[in-house]
């Protein structure tokens, strides 16, 4: 497949040079030896290894998802090529320390170049992405003794990695974890329990799989304080980093799933007995941080997983609609309601308004969507790198804000651009032939895994827009109004428009916020907390659009004019969506809490 009904190297150009100014990075101490030339380099190889590697056999593993015989678990042989195509392109270590062998590529950067794997195939970059969230874990909290042992092996691409959180009983609600670790006079562990939803928990990609492991030590308090993380590998691995024996985490079975189909998804059983290291049961765990700090440290990894969830969304949403316009444009269908020629040749489907609607609802959606992505992967170079103290932790402040709308809405918008490709192909696109139902089966997932839809709001309602006394919410409100501002004076009467109406939305949000709370009950705050979810994603997204049309401002061309059109629709069409969300959130209304399940 081209790279070009992947993603649009255009866009990725725009967002990251004339957008987000991605070489004023250069001028900070990490990313001295990077230019422009060298990001522009590794954005091409991106594109080249996706097209090339990833894309030809997306089909292949959606049709011939992975087995399970008993014993060992089988994955088409095109997964492990590609994978091996990327670590050896230096591509699993491309934004960690030069020091474990990175490149030390700015986050935004890295993730721009991801993107072009997940848009090829999200199935086979899943195995990737685990690794390297994994691996960024163990660097940022491991010992010194854990990283040498575990990290070099996955940046070299012949371990990965996994989070293992959920489990059957328990699913989402981590205060319920019940798998235990009994303390050991080695000072390892051994872990008895199961987990659910496993992705890469078994495969034979590589020669070790290293499981990160949420387990409550023995004595430990109830809920969530009383939980620990433990490295528990598929084979234990000495002191000097070689690998011994079958450690006891077993297969119980994979989950079938709608899309996503390539990623094996799993059930694991630690200490059932089946292997018997060192003579004894139990999986062979490792402490990874504080003990009772397992949760604050695997955020680690469920931050950068959350928003990897998001970027996977956003390309999903991305080539869903190239191919959309792809077809649209070579498709001839009907005439021009004005045209008085019975004879006359049928036009290109783009001539309908119907199909431009669907078009440029799903441009705004998807380009919307990577930018919301690339300026997050921005604030966390900025909360690392920036030479100010003062904003380093504005941006890691913002940064908490926006991931809870970063995972939840392209989850949502790409999500919804993919039903429109489908559509725009008419009867086609529900054929697996045309490929755009296997996209929208897969981004499927992405409201669902690294917390659904439903706890992203009421982490953004309950925590993020309200900590410190509504820090959070002052915080993005301070961003945008730099951009309303901006937009005010740049001499535009279409930009000054926008910028009204993006100030109303604004003002909408936080009023609302603050109505929702003023019982002090957070049963009744939170009960709308999807609607609050919802209508902050809308803001957030037009602010990114306002913010991307002052960049597009004053230059000329078709690429130009589809940003106008694109942030035009997004603002006049779906910014007046947030109205009537915002009046449930702020009227209070309590038909979630009052509702009789037996009468559902």
């Amino acid at each position: 497949m081209s790279p070009d009904l992947l993603l649009s190297r255009r866009d990725l150009a725009f967002l990251l040079h004339e957008w987000l100014d991605v070489a004023e990075l250069t001028t900070r101490e990490r990313y001295a030896e990077h230019d422009r030339e060298s990001f522009d380099a590794v954005l091409a190889l991106s594109a080249e290894l996706a097209a090339e590697h990833f894309a030809p056999h997306n089909a292949l593993s959606d049709a011939n998802e992975p087995q399970f015989d008993g014993e060992t678990v089988t994955i088409i042989p095109e997964v492990a090529k590609a994978v091996r195509a990327f670590a050896d392109a230096g591509l699993v270590s491309a934004a960690m320390d030069a020091e474990v062998g990175g490149g030390q590529l700015p986050h935004v950067v890295q993730q721009a170049c991801f993107a072009w794997f997940q848009a090829a195939n999200v199935s086979t970059s899943g195995y990737p992405m685990l690794t390297m969230a994994n691996a960024n874990l163990l660097l940022a909290h491991a010992s010194p003794e854990q990283v040498a042992r575990f990290v070099p092996p996955m940046v070299e691409g012949r371990w990965f990695g996994t989070m293992c959180l959920s489990e059957p009983q328990a699913g989402s609600s981590l205060a319920d974890v019940a798998t235990r670790a009994v303390r050991q006079d080695d000072g390892t562990f051994r872990l008895f329990g199961n987990k659910m939803w496993i992705s890469g928990g078994e495969h034979e990609l590589g020669d070790n799989i290293v499981h990160l492991v949420l387990a409550r030590v023995e004595g430990a308090p109830p809920g969530v304080k009383g939980l620990s993380l433990f490295a528990t590998p598929k084979f234990v691995v000495g002191p000097d980093g070689a690998l011994g024996e079958r450690n006891d985490v077993t297969l119980a079975g994979l989950n079938h799933k709608m899309g996503f189909r390539g990623t094996v998804n799993t059930v694991l059983n630690f200490g059932e007995g089946a292997h018997l290291p060192g003579g004894a049961p139990g999986a062979v765990g490792e402490l990874v941080g504080e003990e009772g700090r397992g949760l604050a440290v695997m955020f680690h990894m469920m931050n950068e997983a959350r928003i990897g969830v998001g970027a996977g969304a956003a390309a999903l949403g991305y080539t869903g609609y190239l191919r959309a316009l792809d077809y649209a444009r070579e498709r001839v269908q009907g005439r021009p309601l004005d045209g008085k020629d019975p004879a006359a040749p049928p036009v290109p489907i783009t001539a309908h308004a119907d199909v431009r609607r669907m078009l440029l609802a799903s441009k705004s959606y998807v380009e919307g969507g990577l930018a919301l992505v690339l300026k997050a992967a921005r604030l966390l170079d900025d909360q690392h790198t920036h030479p100010d103290q003062d904003e380093r932790e504005r941006a890691g402040r913002l940064l908490d804000v926006l991931t809870p709308i970063v995972k939840s809405w392209p989850s949502q918008w790409c999500l919804a651009a993919n039903d429109l490709a489908i559509q725009v192909h008419g009867g086609y696109g529900y054929t697996r032939e045309y490929g755009v139902e296997q996209l929208y089966r897969d981004n499927r997932l992405n409201p669902i895994h690294e917390g659904t839809h439903g706890i992203q709001a009421l982490d953004l309602l309950g925590r993020k827009l309200v900590m410190d006394g509504g820090s959070g919410l002052l915080l993005l409100k301070d961003a945008v109004d730099d951009t309303i501002g901006r937009a005010g004076d740049a001499g535009d009467r279409q930009l000054k428009e926008h910028a009204f109406r993006l100030a109303g939305g604004l003002e909408s949000l936080v009023r609302s916020v603050g109505q929702a709370w003023q019982s002090g009950d957070p049963q009744v705050a939170l009960a709308n907390a999807t609607y609050a979810l919802e209508a902050a994603g809308h803001v957030v997204v037009a602010w990114i659009w306002l913010d991307q049309l002052l960049a597009a401002h004053g230059k000329q061309g078709a690429f130009y004019d589809g940003k106008r059109a694109a942030g035009r629709y997004f603002l006049t069409h779906e910014l007046p969506k947030v109205g009537p969300l915002l009046d449930l959130l702020a009227g209070g209304d309590q038909l979630f809490n009052e509702v009789d399940p037996a009468s559902l």
